[in-house]
């Protein structure tokens, strides 16, 4: 089963995270052709972004880069 992780920046309601998980889930299993999918949203602080989300990420990994 895939899993989708999105990290943010805080500040957006439950409410609104939910909308976008499952905006998410229904675009990738249309496009991929895949029935199940889990997806996690987590919050990071601004000043924790480059340790917490930038460096953990494997330069293969990355598809679109920020253009910060």
């Amino acid at each position: 089963m895939p899993h989708i992780a999105i990290k943010m920046y805080p500040g957006r309601s439950e409410e609104l995270k939910k909308e976008i998980a499952v905006k998410t889930r229904d675009f990738l299993a249309q496009e991929m052709g895949e029935k199940f999918f889990s997806v996690s949203v987590e919050d990071i602080e601004k000043d924790q972004w480059q340790e917490e989300v930038v460096d953990k990420i494997a330069k293969d990994d990355l598809y679109v880069e920020s253009n910060f």
